[in-house]
């Protein structure tokens, strides 16, 4: 099975332009969609201000400017589109150069970049989510879309944290062993 052409041939019927209206549940995951991505975006660019390790820095601004940024400029303009209520969002925070904040006052690198990993759980899981309830095929090749971008994004980011050492995992799991007592 060809994703892509798969992904093409459900999209074909909306390309003349007749397209059914959003229903409740698309509108819904839409709009919590671009919500849940500005946060993710206010975080990023915090962390982003923080963070010591120059990886950890290149995979923050990959996932800024080619995750982040574009799904909420995207998402934004079809809304508008759509006529759906856009939500409020916050201000962009500056950027700038925090790594001088002390220790226990901020975030460690691997604590961000731990949180970037979380949050792209929850991107991917939300994606598939609007990707599945969706009735419009554009609505669900949009999501297939993000769940891509995020997908592609988080695998570079776990690297880095594996490599650095940051990533979380649970103990491995033996079940021919007995448990600890405690």
């Amino acid at each position: 099975m060809n994703i892509l052409e798969t992904i093409t041939e459900a999209i074909k019927p909306f390309l003349d332009g007749e397209k059914p209206p959003l229903n409740a549940a698309e509108v819904m995951n839409l709009w919590f969609y671009l919500t849940a991505t500005e946060q993710t975006l206010r975080g990023e660019q915090v962390s982003f201000n923080i963070v010591h390790d120059p990886e950890l820095r290149e995979v923050l601004e990959d996932m800024i400017n080619n995750v982040h940024n574009p799904i909420r400029t995207e998402l934004t303009q079809f809304l508008r589109e759509e006529g759906v209520p856009l939500p409020q969002s916050t201000p962009e925070k500056p950027i700038g150069d925090f790594r001088s904040i002390p220790e226990g006052s901020r975030l460690s690198d691997e604590e961000c970049a731990n949180l970037m990993l979380f949050n792209l759980v929850l991107g991917v899981n939300y994606a598939c989510r609007g990707m599945t309830e969706s009735v419009r095929a554009d609505v669900a090749a949009r999501f297939a879309k993000y769940l891509a971008m995020k997908m592609a994004l988080a695998m570079k980011l776990k690297n880095v944290a594996s490599k650095k050492g940051w990533l979380m995992q649970p103990p491995a799991f033996h079940p021919e062993r007995p448990l600890p007592t405690q």
